[in-house]
């Protein structure tokens, strides 16, 4: 009687090479299909980057409306109040000051910048502000408050503010507003005129009681006062194709 375990064994056994099983085939791409592919998905980046690389550059431009509401109020705040030491010769009113600040604020060596910076509440300066904060330590409001400033590049505090800076720095370009053609609109930067036409060389020559202004807030790539007295940052300054982040007109009286 023959062995089953043998013959089970000789059974399975193939007798020919063509009953072996066959292998499934696999799918796959060919290089020309994956080369469209690479090719499509190319043209879709491209289309992708030119609609949104301008939305990123504006979304990093852009401010919230608190922010330029901030930046408003320090500056109208800063051209109403006259500080000890801030200018030689100090003028002899807030007035003075503000109608020097409107007049020299197109010029890049007497440029107005607004920013905020650390002081500390404990310790004033002689012209009413908070000394600055490089290393902060302690509670928000007890042991330094984030105080909004605006100065000129002529300042000497300047400086010592931007060592302890909060937040973005922006200078400010602003141009008085005359009556042409029965409406408001700005006038010759870098310089004022009273009602009758003629140019005032001073606040004492201005016979107007009120100077409405519009001010241009742009802001500034780099903190550093090095920076801000380069010549790269007088460039921007002085350029007319870069816009401002906002405007506001603003007036300020005597």
């Amino acid at each position: 009687m023959p062995n089953p375990l043998i013959s089970n064994a000789y059974m399975k056994t193939p007798s020919h090479p063509y009953d072996l099983p066959k292998l499934r085939s696999v799918g796959a791409f060919t290089l020309m299909e994956t080369v469209i592919a690479i090719g499509v998905l190319a043209v879709l980046l491209t289309g992708f980057m030119a609609v949104f690389t301008p939305a990123a550059q504006g979304i990093r431009r852009s401010i919230s409306s608190e922010q330029a509401a901030r930046l408003t109020t320090t500056l109208e705040n800063e051209l109403a109040t006259l500080r000890k030491g801030q200018e030689t010769p100090e003028p002899a009113t807030a007035f003075d000051k503000a109608f020097n600040w409107i007049k020299g604020g197109n010029a890049a060596a007497t440029a107005i910048f607004v920013y905020q910076y650390r002081g500390n509440p404990a310790d004033i300066r002689n012209d009413g502000t908070p000394k600055p904060l490089p290393i902060i330590s302690g509670e928000p409001g007890k042991n330094y408050i984030v105080q909004s400033m605006a100065r000129r590049l002529t300042d000497a505090e300047l400086a010592n503010d931007l060592n302890a800076i909060e937040g973005s720095v922006f200078f400010v370009k602003p141009t008085q507003l005359v009556f042409t053609a029965g409406e408001l609109k700005p006038g010759n930067p870098g310089k004022i005129y009273s009602a009758n036409g003629l140019e005032a060389a001073d606040a004492a020559a201005y016979k107007e009681a009120v100077i409405a202004f519009s001010a241009e807030f742009h802001n500034v790539p780099t903190k550093s006062i090095g920076y801000l007295k380069s010549a790269a940052c007088t460039t921007r300054f002085n350029s007319t194709t870069i816009k401002p982040i906002f405007t506001r007109n603003l007036a300020v009286r005597r």
